[in-house]
Formats: structure tokens, C-alpha cells, sequence
């Protein structure tokens, strides 16, 4: 008899861990759908020591870029960066406890939004895609790009 009550705890469980990562799946699909999304680590530059990294998502808006982690159920953006309010800092390859912790051939850009520095881990060809959408800004907006 105890034998089987293990094997419903174990069996709901394995369920929960598999809804679970459906919803996760699920919402990716939906912040995907509406397209212009690229994979973007981010960390933000805080005194004395920076957070860590964490692994996302970036969807271009109109003149934002909304910022999603890809390990949670919240269906908001975690970051919001205003196009008028970033500058491009500096560009660099990321060191090796950073590689770890990034997509494979990441560049790490460093920038400023708000008056909060952030870094953004992202590939060359989503770097690429980045610095254009910036450098699209409407006339009267003034991105710096490093």
C-alpha cells in the first residue's frame, strides 16, 4: 500500500514538472509570436558588485525594447528600455567565468537607460540588429552609440 502512495506522489510530481515547463514553453511561444524577439542575457551594474546574469529575451517595440527572463511565468516584460533613453557604452567579448554564463559567441554590450547601467550578452548578429534599431531612431532622438 505504501508502495503505491510513493508512486502517486511521484507520478504528481512528474507532472507538476512537466505543466510547468509547458507554461514556460507557452510563454515564450506568445512573446515570440508577435516576432522582432532575440535571445539577450542581461545583468545590471550595481555598487559594489553586479548581479548576475540572467538569461532572456528582448523584443523590439515601437521604441522600446521589452526585456523578458526566460525562467518565469510572468507574462510582463522584466525590463523596459527606452530607445531615447539608451547609450552604448562599450562592446566587449566576455571573459571566461562570463562565457559560462552566456549563449555560446555572446558580445556583451555595456549601456545606460534611465540612469541604470545594464550589460547585455547577446550574438554578433543580434548586436548587429540592435545597433540599427538604435541608430533608426526618429529624427530628434539622438541615440550614442560607442
Amino acid at each position: 500500500m505504501d508502495f503505491l502512495l510513493v508512486l502517486d506522489v511521484l507520478g504528481a510530481i512528474l507532472l507538476l514538472a512537466v505543466l510547468g515547463l509547458a507554461a514556460l514553453a507557452i510563454r515564450r511561444r506568445m512573446i515570440q509570436r508577435r516576432g522582432g524577439t532575440f535571445d539577450c542575457s542581461m545583468r545590471k551594474r550595481s555598487r559594489p558588485a553586479p548581479k548576475g546574469w540572467m538569461l532572456g529575451v528582448g523584443r523590439y517595440a515601437t521604441d522600446t525594447v521589452e526585456w523578458y527572463r526566460v525562467f518565469s511565468y510572468s507574462p510582463r516584460p522584466r525590463q523596459v528600455i527606452e530607445r531615447r533613453d539608451i547609450v552604448v557604452l562599450s562592446r566587449r567579448a566576455p571573459d571566461a567565468a562570463e562565457a559560462l554564463a552566456l549563449l555560446p559567441g555572446a558580445v556583451i554590450v555595456e549601456c545606460t537607460s534611465g540612469g541604470q547601467t545594464l550589460e547585455l550578452g547577446m550574438s554578433a548578429d543580434a548586436l548587429t540588429g540592435f545597433l540599427a534599431w538604435l541608430e533608426a531612431a526618429p529624427p530628434g532622438q539622438h541615440p550614442v552609440v560607442a
